[in-house]
Formats: structure tokens, sequence, C-alpha cells
């Protein structure tokens, strides 16, 4: 590990907090620091703002030419992909992802900025065929500051989501990534620093979310505030932002259901319904943490399902043969203990896994073995909160409508899937769930092109396609008068 500590980016510089501090940010393979990085305060948060103000304001950026911003964001993902073992390396350090998931995680964030660079100089607006010679449309202008905080369980992705939109649609920035992993987010603003960003347009402040993350999302003058995290937090920005009035995006938690029917490929079903869960050790907020079998099915899906839960690699994600890694922090791997150990107590019967796995020098990280529990009622706790690690949580249905009924019992809405081969029931049943993000006959594939957001308390708004651009923007109608004369309204 390197004694520097990695600094912020604000107003065009590379400084320290102005109080000095750092905090240290742990590989979670090992336990071992990797870096520091400068500890961020409410002064920071307030340079930064101020920062991204003045360049919205007086510096010239809103007006700048939709193919000049386009162009800058090309250039950061020309230089972001020069580097992408890099970035990817350092993400599977920081987060403990496989590297074969760190490096499609890059690759993604690669064609987010292509995609929005393309977007921005694609046609927007209407215009309206209206009475009284009046020629009449709308236009989309930025917002103004958009103050962005992120999570820490795809850290580059997550950034450029919000970067990428932002800074197309013509607004300034002023980011605070998760705490836990902002290592790829520093190389990030290294190379919209080198692709020629203005001063002030992109600001990064790292530190505790409770003091950046707070006054972000209070500062009068930040007009938006973007957010992915959990649903808790997203509450408190709310009130936060309320005061002021801000525009919100909220890509929130999620308890999503994986619905199984008996006409069902099995071999992709069960396929499937284990990468829904353990794809990236369950850290992911779309993850199929419920598994609702038909009961037809149930007993011999069960025993394929375990079986091949308790063949998945588990270890460092440098190591090629890898297939899930570490959770990301100790409190992290502690919660998600403790919620197994919960659902044993409520009565839930664990079918395999449900401990930190300790041999063969993983003692050292923070790794938890697959975990698949069968429940009998939706009450229980690891039925109805997100768990967020590698749990999964498996019910038996036996009609269609008990399916839908499970499927949608909880305050979640983010994501589902069903598995079925037959296309009607598929569209009925995939038609009732009240969720955001849905599947048929897969699980996880998402794309660029296409929205993403949660029902209920999973969100407000879309990030990603036109839906997540337009987010970035305000809409203005403009109204002109053909025939320039008095109204006549008034007699005298």
């Amino acid at each position: 590990m390197s004694n520097q500590v990695k600094k912020m980016y604000i107003d065009g510089q590379w400084v320290e907090s102005v109080s000095g501090e750092s905090f240290p940010v742990i590989n979670p393979a090992n336990g071992e620091i990797i870096a520091r990085v400068t500890k961020g305060t409410r002064e920071d948060a307030r340079l930064a703002i101020s920062a991204a103000r003045r360049a919205f304001d007086e510096s010239g950026w809103a007006d700048t030419p939709a193919r000049t911003r386009a162009e800058l964001l090309n250039k950061a993902a020309d230089l972001i992909e020069q580097r992408a073992d890099e970035f990817a390396e350092v993400d599977t350090r920081n987060n403990g992802k496989p590297l074969r998931e760190s490096a499609y995680d890059v690759q993604d964030a690669v064609n987010q900025l292509r995609y929005y660079a393309g977007l921005c100089t694609k046609p927007q607006g209407q215009t309206y065929d209206v009475p009284d010679e009046i020629q009449a449309f709308v236009v989309r202008e930025p917002i103004g500051v958009v103050g962005a905080i992120t999570c820490w369980n795809y850290p580059l992705v997550m950034n450029v989501q919000k970067v990428a939109p932002a800074l197309a649609a013509g607004n300034t920035l002023v980011l605070k990534p998760a705490d836990l992993t902002p290592l790829s987010t520093i190389m990030l603003f290294e190379c919209l620093e080198a692709a020629g960003f203005p001063a002030g347009v992109a600001n990064l402040v790292t530190g505790p979310g409770h003091v950046v993350g707070d006054e972000i999302s209070r500062h009068e003058w930040v007009d938006k505030v973007a957010f992915t995290g959990g649903t808790e937090t997203g509450i408190a920005i709310m009130k936060n932002a309320a005061d002021t009035v801000k525009k919100l995006s909220l890509e929130l938690g999620g308890k999503s259901p994986n619905i199984v029917f008996a006409d069902a490929d099995f071999e992709t079903a069960v396929d499937y319904a284990l990468f829904a869960i353990f794809a990236n050790q369950g850290e992911v907020c779309s993850a199929g943490s419920r598994l609702l079998l038909e009961a037809a099915i149930y007993d011999r899906f069960l025993v394929r399902l375990v079986d091949r839960a308790q063949k998945i690699v588990v270890g460092d994600g440098f190591h090629p043969d890898t297939e899930m890694g570490p959770l990301i922090s100790e409190a992290h791997m502690n919660r998600v203990l403790s919620y197994i150990q919960g659902g044993i107590e409520e009565g839930a019967r664990l079918l395999c896994g449900g401990k930190r796995l300790l041999r063969d020098g993983l003692d050292k990280g923070y790794f938890v073995e697959p975990t698949i529990f069968e429940a009998d009622s939706s009450d229980l706790r690891i039925v109805q909160e997100e768990i967020f690690g590698p749990v999964l949580v498996v019910q038996k249905f036996h009609t269609e409508a008990e399916a839908i009924r499970l499927a949608n019992g909880t305050k979640y809405g983010l994501a589902g899937a069903v598995f079925t081969n037959d296309g009607a029931k598929a569209q009925r049943v995939i038609r009732k769930l009240r969720a955001g993000i849905t599947w048929i006959n897969t699980y996880h594939p998402t794309f660029n092109e296409a929205p993403w957001g949660g029902y209920k308390q999973s969100g407000i708004g879309r990030e990603l396609g036109t839906y997540g651009y337009e987010a970035y923007t305000e809409v203005k109608q403009i109204n002109i008068n053909l025939q320039v004369k008095p109204s006549g309204w008034f007699r005298h």
C-alpha cells in the first residue's frame, strides 16, 4: 500500500480534506488496508457544490453544445477502456467480486458513457398545433447542480450511471461514492480530467455519508439528488431534500421474487435460480432472493438446487476458479450472518450453507457460504427484509394466483421473474408483478438502453435509457406569437 493519501477532486484540483483526515480502504478478501483516502467534511462538500454552481451559472457549461459534451464523454470512455485491466483489478481488490465480473463492469461503464454521448445529440422536444397564431413547443434543459450519492456493490458502473447522463444533459455534478469502495471512482475522475471536462463541472468528495451525503442532500444550491442504496437511507435523503423541493432519483432496495412453474425448463430454471441470488455474492439490489416453486416440482427442484449451490467455488476474486467472492466488509458479513441466525430462530429450515468460511486462508476475509432456506410463512424477516447477501429463501405455491400473491407480498417492487414454457401464463403473471424490472425464462440481464428502477419502496424514477437521460432535464414550454399585435382583452 502506498503511504500517499488519495485525494478528492474539487473545482479542477486534486485536494485533501480541509480537516486533513483520511480513512482506510480494505480488501474484503483478506482484511488488509489497500489505500488511504481523504475524509471529506461538510465544508469540502460545500466547496464542491459552490464550484459546481459557478460552473453551471457563470462558466458556460450549461451552454456547451451537445456535440462538445458528447466528444468529452467519448474521450473519457476511451481513457477508461485503455485502463480497463487496471480498473477491473482495482474493483476486485476493493470490492471482492470475481475478476471476470469486474471486467464486465468496466466494459458496461464504457458503454454507458458512449450511449449517453450519442443520446445527447439526438432530436428532443415536441411541437404543438395550437390556435391563436401561436407556435408552441417544449425543449429540455439541464436541471443545474446534481448531487450523486452511490453504492459499493458496483463501484464503477453505478457512478458512471449517474455521471454520464448528468453531464450529457449539461448539468454539473458533485459525486460522493461509497466510502467502502472509492478507488475506481477516483480513477474515473482522473479520466474525466484527462478528457478535458472544465473545472467545476465534475467534482468528487470522498467521505462518510452521514456527513458528505447529508450536506449534499440538504444544500440549497443542489437542484437534484440521485441516490442508489438502501431504502432507509433513501427515506432520509427524501426528508433532507424536501426543504428545498429538490428533484429526486432514488434506486433503492429489493426483495425480488423468482417464480418457477412446473412446466419450466428444469435445468434452465435451476441455473438461473442460482445466478439470480449468488451472482456478485448476492450483493445486488435486484437479486432473486425469494424463490417461489410450484408444488409439483418443489422437492425435486430443491435437491438439485442445493446440490449445485454446495459446489459454488467461493474464494479470492483474483483466483481464476472463483465463482463467488467475499462480502464487502466485516460489519456487513456479520449483518448477513445475523439474518441467517434469525431465520433459524424463526423456524425456517436451513437447507445448506449458513456459516462463515474459514478454510484455506479465507478466515482473513469476509466469506459466507451460499445459503438456502425454505420457509412456510411469509411473515419471517428473511422473507420480508433485504439481506443483501448470498441467502435464498424458498417458498411453495400451488396456484397461479397464490404465486402472484406471494410475489407481491413485500414492501419492495424492484425486480421479478417467471419461468414457464406456457407463453400466455408467462404474460399473465409478469403483468401482475408489481415490479419495475422483470424477466421471462431468464434473470439479471439488463441493458443501458432500457429503464432501471422499481415500484413501491424500491425507489422513485428511472435510470438508464432515454428515461435516465430525461431524469436529468427540466421541460420548458415556449410559446411564440406569430401575429404581433395587441390582444384587445381590455377595452380602454
